[in-house]
């Protein structure tokens, strides 16, 4: 087991959970370095690091490189990584692939390139060299969705059938790797997400459905590895259903994560949003 008087290595991508957990490790007395994917992490990590430094995306061996510099031989993989991003032109010109993601990408995951069995090979890698990959919800496990209604909002009037309904589906669709999160009203199956992001999806649900009081639900893979970056929603996805007028937002219970969760709570009731936990 690494002493923890050894700094606690974070590897970052994009959106708030990096800096949820940066702010935990440190009050729980870790020290901090940090790995930034260009590009992607938020600049304010900086300022809660003894070392920081942009990597790119697909350089894993800079990664490694810096952690083990820095004598980090347990670390974090956390935030997102906007994977629509890659997919435009002049991609092999900004996210120029180091050897190690080459030799990776065309030997270990030549045949499948879903998002699980490339941070499986990542973290594979990684233990390799030293560095082992640690849970993402260590240091902030009270922020995970609880089981029944966390808001004062109440559901709306039968909803429980959308519910069950959503969250069976949900769960096949993780599963398969398509998305962690579906839009639902009256059993029926509004939009499903996919490489767009949560956000986009809810966008093009409020879209499809303008007559508004659906249903947002969003769970982990049935073999979610808390290695790796964890289901997120927060404010932003608070203020997105509201835009796309949807009445309720669903959540796998200890599954997870609500950014900064008494304030997202809070603003729920604010904006008339029931949140719910269902147990798997």
């Amino acid at each position: 087991m690494a002493n923890e008087q050894q700094p606690l290595g974070l590897i970052a991508g994009n959106g708030a959970l990096p800096l949820l957990i940066a702010r935990g490790a440190r009050s729980a007395g870790r020290r901090l370095v940090v790995v930034g994917l260009r590009g992607q992490a938020d600049p304010a990590l900086r300022e809660l690091a003894e070392k920081f430094a942009w990597a790119g995306v697909v350089r894993p061996g800079r990664w490694i490189r810096l952690l083990r510099g820095w004598g980090a031989s347990q670390a974090i993989l956390a935030g997102g990584v906007r994977k629509a991003e890659i997919y435009t032109p002049w991609r092999l010109v900004r996210y120029l692939p180091d050897l190690r993601a080459i030799r990776l990408w065309y030997h270990r995951l030549r045949y499948d390139k879903r998002d699980n069995t490339v941070l499986t090979a990542l973290a594979d890698e990684l233990g390799r060299e030293g560095i082992q990959l640690m849970s993402s919800i260590q240091y902030c496990a009270e922020h995970l969705a609880d089981e029944g209604l966390m808001t004062a909002t109440p559901l709306p009037r039968g909803l429980e059938a959308d519910i069950e309904f959503g969250f069976r589906i949900a769960r096949s669709s993780a599963e398969l790797d398509i998305g962690q999160s579906i839009a639902v009203k009256e059993r029926d199956i509004i939009a499903v997400e996919a490489i767009e992001g949560t956000d986009r999806m809810i966008r093009r649900a409020g879209e499809l459905c303008r007559s508004g009081g659906w249903t947002l639900v969003k769970v982990a893979r049935p073999r979610q590895d808390v290695r790796f970056d964890v289901p997120c929603v927060g404010p932003e996805t608070l203020q997105a259903l509201k835009a796309a007028r949807a009445a309720c937002l669903v959540l796998q219970a200890g599954a997870v994560i609500i950014l900064d969760k008494p304030k997202t709570l809070a603003l729920a009731d604010q904006l008339g949003i029931a949140v719910y936990g269902v147990k798997a």
